[in-house]
């Protein structure tokens, strides 16, 4: 990146202003979280693989939320326990977009991902019958797939265009590299790129919230009609998690990106955006499988077969 002459080959990360203390307090305290949380996600992954009776359609895109949880907090935490664990932190250019890429693209494909699971409820509760039919195994991959390639394909656009942009100073004012602290960095006029990244968040946000929406009004509508409340409250828990989920995970996405006059409040960003990128990692998990009687039933016999093979083990070697 060129002005005046200057190549920036990196960035300095200026993370938060906090005492020794506070940093080494909460450096503790995240990297508990994160080691939490993928070791969490990664237990979910196994169970779900392991246990037969788990081989749904539901548990089939659960365990693809799991897996994306464990690359989405990848991308900034590390970058924000070093952050804390020295006030200030240099990143490669190479390392600034590939950060922002990664983070920006992750993040539209768990949109995606809650959009496809609202579908897999409404599905099987208002059509029933045809569940086996419609979300059959090969639908379920290519469901899977697309999110991923699509998010993949459609953060191009906008790295693109940061990476073409003239930078005057390389001091980013956040823990990683996130749009609009970079967007404060450039020399020249950036409202075409404040343009076509505020409408593929938009496109991308509202165009898989939208349809969650919809899916549970018509779920709701189907629930009430069940005759008996027992089949009412069991119909209902079956969405509960995805509902919980969504509302921690949009809540936090809309404040963030759905504001026109997001970039004037960075600091609060900074701030806000520590939630999706540690607590809702660690959330889903965790709510996923204390509302769930199967995953939690299938949990305890993972590991009554695991004590087994200790065992077993054990007994061989002796």
């Amino acid at each position: 990146m060129k002005h005046n002459g200057t190549i920036f080959s990196e960035f300095i990360l200026k993370g938060f202003s906090l005492s020794r203390e506070i940093r080494f307090c909460l450096f503790i305290l995240i990297a508990i979280v994160y080691f939490v949380t993928i070791t969490s996600n990664v237990v979910i992954i196994v169970i779900l693989t392991k246990q037969r009776c788990l081989h749904k359609p539901m548990y089939f895109f659960i365990g693809g939320l799991s897996f994306l949880e464990l690359w989405y907090p990848s991308v900034t935490v590390p970058t924000l326990l070093l952050v804390l664990f020295a006030p200030k932190r240099t990143i490669s250019l190479t390392g600034c977009l590939c950060q922002y890429y990664f983070h920006f693209s992750l993040g539209a494909t768990e949109n995606f991902l809650l959009a496809i699971m609202a579908f897999d409820r409404y599905v099987a509760i208002c059509n029933p019958l045809r569940y086996t039919v419609i979300m059959s195994p090969t639908f379920c991959v290519h469901l899977l797939l697309s999110s991923w390639i699509f998010s993949l394909m459609i953060i191009v656009i906008p790295c693109l265009q940061i990476s073409n942009l003239a930078f005057c100073v390389n001091e980013i004012d956040h823990y990683y590299c996130d749009f609009a602290p970079l967007l404060k960095l450039s020399c020249v006029d950036v409202s075409t790129v404040e343009y076509v990244f505020f409408t593929i968040c938009c496109f991308i946000i509202l165009g898989c919230f939208l349809p969650i929406i919809v899916s549970y009004v018509f779920i709701i509508v189907t629930i009430i009609r069940f005759p008996t409340g027992s089949g009412r409250r069991r119909a209902f828990s079956t969405c509960a998690s995805h509902i919980i989920v969504v509302l921690i995970f949009y809540t936090t996405i809309i404040f963030m990106f759905i504001r026109p006059t997001a970039g004037d409040s960075l600091h609060v960003n900074k701030i806000v955006s520590i939630f999706p990128a540690v607590v809702t990692p660690l959330l889903n998990p965790i709510i996923y499988t204390l509302r769930n009687r199967e995953v939690k039933v299938a949990a305890i016999k993972t590991f009554q077969r695991l004590n087994m093979w200790k065992l077993e083990s054990a007994s061989i070697c002796v």
